[in-house]
């Protein structure tokens, strides 16, 4: 984490060197949470509609921080607590994290995309590690607060940063980018997330591509090979491409894929030995697999340390995570986020597990999908096949799209929709049995995983 004066600070964001008594206090770390502050914290108190951190500086102070930044136009701060005054201290964190990452050794890998990205940062991470010492995204700080935050708990010692990109509008991937500066930059895919706000994938894939804006001139982007919305995009491009993708047009693509019950095994063209293997379910995830393998090649990780890498990888929690139930259930948690892709994605995963009694689907809403999210949900019900999945549970308003659209194949009686999560829970327990499978899969707001957990 940044180790610099209050000097130091004070001249990268105000150009003020004056000498004061305050300026010698050492700044170990920066939370704008005082839930999280740390002995030797620097404070950034954020403001927003209904918020404001300036008030809780006290509460700061007594868990440890040392001094603060501190709005001009803000009430006198507590007294004791050194500040930094700045015009708004959202830009002064993110100037910050820019000076400080101005001043490491450190080469930086952006990663954004409609579905995978937390998947492929990890994957990233276990491929790079193996050779470098890396840091990389924690949880889902990958927005215009967590990116900087991220960047400034960066050690002096780490090698390359693996760096997450999310995004709810268009230039907030550029602004991202432009903050972080990356050597290598990856977009997994472009599917329907943020559809509602950008209106096509078209134009979701110009809101991905925004990650060249500060992609280095000598830089590589990595994409999937088979995205015209992207290739089109790439004519006349000062740095240099790397394609991912199943068709042998691609730099990397996949042979010999392989699902077993405790991950996906697979092979990539031109490598001698033996092949990968990636402890996560879904021959999908062979693809961030394959771009993971990409950016080793862009920092020449020999393919033995990224098998290796990949091979004992730790992921991100409930992204196709296999759980074991007390009573002899099996469940696929991909509670963690949903989309139209990524849905399709892991019923075709469901499909193809072989050794249990009956496959079960419980499916929540997909949100963000804009005007045709109802269209999209029925779809996905109607996508399912009934010859491979023997129930269909869904939750919630647009969950009940996707039962209408299941009906149609299933018929009534192996389909059922719930507004409710217990009365979803109380009839699973009564269909499901030792021996069966079940997927749990929905957007982030509808929490799926506590399904699981009634379960576990």
């Amino acid at each position: 984490m940044i180790q610099r004066t209050l000097k130091e600070i004070t001249t990268w964001l105000t150009g003020n060197d004056e000498a004061k008594s305050t300026q010698a206090i050492k700044i170990s770390g920066v939370s704008t949470d005082t839930r999280t502050i740390q002995p030797g914290s620097l404070f950034v108190p954020l403001t927003g509609e209904n918020f404001n951190g300036h008030q809780f500086a006290e509460t700061a102070m007594e868990n440890g921080a040392v001094a603060a930044l501190w709005g001009k136009h803000e009430a006198a701060p507590p007294e004791n607590l050194p500040v930094i005054y700045v015009e708004d201290t959202l830009t002064a964190l993110q100037t910050l994290a820019k000076k400080y990452l101005a001043e490491l050794s450190v080469n930086v890998v952006g990663i954004t995309g409609s579905n995978g990205k937390t998947t492929t940062k990890d994957m990233v991470a276990a491929v790079l590690g193996k050779t470098y010492r890396v840091q990389k995204t924690e949880g889902n700080y990958n927005n215009h607060i967590g990116l900087p935050l991220t960047i400034l708990a960066l050690r002096e010692e780490t090698e390359i940063a693996v760096l997450e990109m999310g995004m709810s509008a268009r230039g907030e991937i550029e602004f991202l980018s432009k903050l972080a500066q990356p050597d290598a930059a990856i977009i997994t895919n472009i599917g329907e997330s943020h559809m509602e706000e950008l209106g096509s994938r078209a134009g979701i894939s110009e809101a991905k591509f925004e990650i060249t804006a500060g992609l280095s001139p000598t830089g590589t982007l990595i994409i999937p090979g088979e995205e015209p919305l992207l290739t089109e995009k790439t004519a006349g491009c000062s740095f240099q491409v790397r394609t991912f993708g199943i068709e042998e047009t691609n730099d990397l693509y996949p042979q010999d894929v392989e699902q077993r019950s405790d991950g996906t095994a697979f092979s990539i063209n031109g490598e001698n030995g033996s092949g990968f293997f990636i402890p996560i379910l879904g021959k999908h995830n062979v693809q961030n697999a394959l771009s993971a393998v990409a950016a080793g090649e862009v920092f020449a990780v020999p393919r033995e340390a990224a098998k290796e890498g990949l091979k004992t990888l730790a992921m991100t929690g409930m992204r196709t995570e296999l759980v074991s139930a007390k009573n002899g259930l099996t469940f696929i948690n991909d509670a963690y986020n949903a989309s139209p892709t990524s849905m399709r994605a892991a019923v075709s995963l469901l499909s193809d597990m072989d050794g249990y009694e009956q496959k079960i689907v419980v499916l929540a809403d997909m949100l963000e999908l804009g005007v045709n999210e109802e269209a999209f949900h029925i779809e996905t019900g109607e996508a399912i096949d009934p010859k491979q999945i023997d129930y269909v549970l869904t939750f919630g308003e647009l969950g009940e799209k996707i039962a209408q659209g299941a009906k149609r194949a299933f018929g009534e009686e192996r389909v059922s929709a719930y507004q409710d999560k217990d009365h979803l829970i109380a009839d699973l327990q009564k269909i499901a049995a030792p021996g069966d499978i079940v997927l749990v899969k929905g957007s982030r707001g509808k929490k799926l995983e506590d399904v699981v957990n009634a379960f576990v």
